[in-house]
This record gives structure tokens, sequence and C-alpha cells, in this order.
């Protein structure tokens, strides 16, 4: 490893919350050419080809958040919206986990890191909308508000990120593989409370 490298790790490892957020604004420009000999950098300045199935797997990340971006400007539901919106800053931070696959980032910066807390508010979600709906007593088909419509695609989308997740090497930390699982589940519970409270009828396969 030569000596950039190394103290770029070094800072990574012990960068705080607030430096970890300064350094991602002073790094967005909109345009670096960089990439344009089809390559991207990892945390830590890893270079790799954007072909690679780590890149595809955040990218899969990526398009689920702006899935969940196109269900919010389709309700008015202000619950929803705001579940919504925590879930978007989750893979936001998922997306920064799985593009470091040799954990550089420092523990300390707690919005970049998904942990046993973040599965255990999705399970209490999906418990507390799933009371507000009629048991699920068989298959159904996507569809029905634009809202809930949108959110069975998320949901898809969610499951071919976690395909890609799983079948990556080195392995990712267990525990946004959870995370990613329980979501999907969510999003289903998701799709049929916003039909539920929309007053879509549910279609049965």
């Amino acid at each position: 490893m030569s000596l950039e490298a190394e103290e770029s790790a070094w800072a990574f490892e012990n960068m705080k919350t607030e430096e970890f957020e300064k350094m991602m604004v002073l790094n967005m420009r909109i345009y670096t050419r960089t990439g344009d000999a089809g390559q991207t950098s990892l945390f830590g300045g890893t270079r790799v080809s954007k072909s690679d199935p780590r890149v595809a797997a955040y990218g899969d990340v990526d398009e689920l958040n702006a899935q969940l971006g196109l269900a919010r400007a389709s309700t008015a539901d202000a619950d929803i919206d705001a579940e919504l919106v925590q879930l978007q800053r989750d893979l936001f931070a998922l997306g920064a986990q799985l593009a470091d696959p040799a954990r550089k980032i420092s523990p300390r910066v707690e919005k970049a890191i998904l942990g046993e807390a973040d599965v255990q508010r999705l399970e209490r979600l999906i418990d507390r909308l799933e009371a507000e709906l009629p048991p699920l007593r068989h298959f159904i088909l996507a569809g029905g508000s634009a809202c809930g419509a949108t959110l069975h695609v998320a949901r898809a989308v969610c499951r071919r990120a976690e395909r890609g997740m799983v079948a990556l090497d080195p392995a990712v930390d267990p525990v946004i593989l959870m995370y990613i699982n329980r979501l999907s589940d969510l999003l289903f519970v998701l799709a049929r409370t916003a039909n539920a409270r929309g007053g879509a009828v549910e279609t049965a396969w």
C-alpha cells in the first residue's frame, strides 16, 4: 500500500461524524472526470471498474432510494412520508457501507452505520402497520394507488439489491443483510398500507 493510501485509510478509520459529512460536501462536484474511463473509487481510494459487483450492489441501493423518493411524491400521507424519509437516510448509510469493503469508515460516524437497532426499528414499524391491515389470506398482485404500486416496485428492487449483496466477496456485514431482508418485508407492508389508506382495493392472484 502506498503512503497516500495508508494516510487515506487512517483518516477514514479515525473520522468523526461531522468530519465525514464535511468531507462528503467538499467532494460533491457534479462532474470530476475521474470516471471517464469506466472506473470509480470506493471509500479509502481503491479504484474498481464500474461493472464491479460491489458497484452494481450499491447502484441497486441507489435505485431503491430513488423509488422511495417517487413513492413520497405520490402520497399525501404524512406518516408514510416520514417513514420513507428515514428509510432513504438509511439507504445512504447502506450504500456507504457497501462502498467500504475494508470497513475503513470509523464506527464513530454513526450516520453511515446501520446496526441491529435499525433492524429492530423496521420490525416495530412492520408490526405497527400490520395491526391496521386486514389479514393477508391470498397472494395479491402489485398495483393499487400510485404510492402503493411504486412501493411494490421498490420491494422488487430491494430484493435485487439483496441478491447482489449476498454474492459479494468479501462478504458484507451480516447486520446489513438482515436490514435489507427486513426492508423488503416492510416495503410490502407499506405498499398494502398506502393502498388501504388510499381506498385502493387489493387484487387477488
